[in-house]
């Protein structure tokens, strides 16, 4: 996918310290090309130390996997791109620019919120409209309302400005930040908090989905995730021109310009050590690629329950990670369409009639409800190139629960369910959508399974609770196998683009420091 040269509306890379150069001869291997993994490798290599990315598939990405087909092209993965900084700031370790690679364009509204009874609400960082919107549905709550924007500043600049890149490797790492956590509410979910402030049911629900962008219940994910909501307010929503795939061509030429080396069709069959030492990887074809650090940015529990299964610790560790809570998993349809329909916004949250009980349902009950709430992607009304003239390529997406919880036919009931969604969304939103349609692919939980090797196919690794977050998340650095590493959605900070980035910046940290 070729990149563009153009002039990038994301903010200048911030000051970063230089990185002395790691000795020449140390070499480092990255299992997954996600944003976490190439984030980390782009670290590592910038520093100096010989860094091989290898992926399973035959695109980078990972979650962030590119389809083609018939002139449409789909994002099977993210596509809000938020705080633009944590991925300028990879540029800037080489005095690069992030807009010599990929153009990012801002995307406003940042989402249309549209509810089953008709109501739209489009949420953006432009206040005018915004506390305008709010004073007409609830006039009380817009001084609610910006008193909770002044708590999520204080949760970002606590939670995101001075912990998200800070590995919690000790008990005492978290005890030190226990008092910040407990006077900001850490132990109440995300809806209550937002509850404290605002008293209309659906501005609740306007300003509290936002966990669920990275895998949490509103009415489970510790109050702490309330800071996406001010990370998005401080610096916008982006859409990669290209599509996210795009973005990450951009990273992994970057890398490949750098002198990092990637390999695709190239699965981790075992992680090789030797008295509790990294030694090197063997990837399926047979091929040892030896080396002194090993970053996972793979599925955790598959890492250790697979990668290490000679590895005595190795089984402990995965027997212990099966018994954490998973988030839930997702449905995605991919098609595209022979029409443009443009009474809808780039990223579209649709809400169902049902909030607190569709998520327990979920999240807890493990039953695939008749009723859903879903997020509808449309992509080429920003970037037309995404799809041929006169058509659209859209995604949408409807959380269900894991494998671990939910028992349903994915193989053989798909399309049941996905014409559910979608004559859903044609008596809704979409006018005659079913027959203007082109083309159409499915994501089920067992692919998240198969083909990204997710446990139970959760599709943002563990759930964001409390209990898992900081220092009870996997650490970014093994404990007892020397030279093993992990970056992504199950290790700190956890999921979402921003997320997964700053696992990166954190995890190649510690790397630089045990081998520098």
């Amino acid at each position: 996918m070729p990149t563009r040269k153009t002039k990038s509306v994301a903010p200048p890379p911030p000051q970063t310290k230089s990185v002395p150069p790691a000795p020449p001869q140390t070499k480092s291997v990255v299992i997954g090309s996600g944003f976490g993994g190439l984030a980390t490798a782009i670290r590592l290599q910038a520093a100096g130390m010989s860094t091989t990315v290898l992926e399973k598939q035959d695109l980078p990405g990972g979650r962030a996997y590119v389809f083609h087909d018939q002139g449409f092209t789909f994002d099977a993965g993210p596509t809000v791109i938020t705080a633009p900084d944590c991925l300028e700031e990879l540029f800037g370790l080489t005095g690069r620019r992030m807009s010599d690679y990929i153009e990012m364009k801002s995307i406003l509204p940042f989402y249309r919120l549209l509810w089953d009874d008709g109501y739209v609400f489009d949420y953006s960082n432009e206040d005018e409209k915004l506390f305008s919107q709010i004073r007409k549905k609830n006039p009380a709550d817009e001084q609610g309302y910006r008193d909770f924007l002044k708590y999520s500043q204080e949760v970002f600049n606590e939670g995101y400005s001075k912990l998200a890149a800070v590995p919690f490797l000790s008990l005492w790492d978290m005890v030190k930040v226990s008092p910040q956590l407990i006077r900001l509410g850490a132990y109440r979910s995300v809806y209550s908090m937002v509850a404290k402030y605002i008293k209309d049911e659906q501005l609740r629900q306007a300003f509290s989905f936002h966990s669920l962008l990275v895998g949490g219940n509103p009415f489970k994910a510790s109050s702490i995730y309330t800071l996406i909501h001010f990370l998005e307010k401080n610096w916008g929503v982006y859409f990669p021109m290209g599509g996210t795939g795009a973005l990450v061509q951009a990273l992994v030429k970057y890398f490949t310009d750098i002198g990092g080396q990637i390999h695709y069709r190239s699965e981790v069959d075992e992680i090789l050590t030797e008295q509790n030492r990294v030694t090197g990887v063997r990837t399926k074809a047979g091929k040892t690629y030896n080396c002194h650090a090993v970053v996972s940015n793979g599925d955790v529990l598959h890492t250790y329950k697979d990668l290490l299964r000679h590895q005595e610790f190795g089984q402990q560790m995965a027997h212990k990670l099966a018994k954490k809570s998973y988030s839930m998993s997702l449905f995605l349809i991919y098609f595209g369409v022979n029409k443009i329909y443009d009474k809808i916004a780039h990223h579209n949250v649709i809400f169902g009639p049902r909030y607190r009980a569709l998520l327990a349902d979920i999240f807890d009950k493990g039953v695939l409800p008749d009723d859903f709430s879903l997020y509808l992607h449309a992509p080429s009304l920003t970037d037309p190139s995404l799809a041929p003239p006169g058509c659209q390529a859209f995604y949408v997406l409807s959380p269900v629960g894991h494998l671990g919880k939910l028992d349903f036919d994915w193989q053989n009931r798909s399309d049941e369910y996905a014409d559910k969604i979608l004559a859903y969304l044609e008596s809704k939103y979409l006018p005659r959508l079913r027959q203007h349609i082109v083309t159409k692919r499915y994501f089920t939980p067992l692919d998240f399974q198969r083909r990204l090797n997710s446990h139970v196919g959760a599709a943002f690794s563990l759930e964001p609770l409390l209990t898992q977050s900081a220092y009870f998340r996997l650490h970014n650095r093994d404990a007892k196998i020397q030279g093993l590493y992990f970056a992504g959605a199950g290790t700190h900070p956890g999921a979402g683009v921003p997320g997964v980035v700053n696992s990166g910046k954190a995890t190649a940290a510690l790397v630089l420091e045990d081998f520098l």
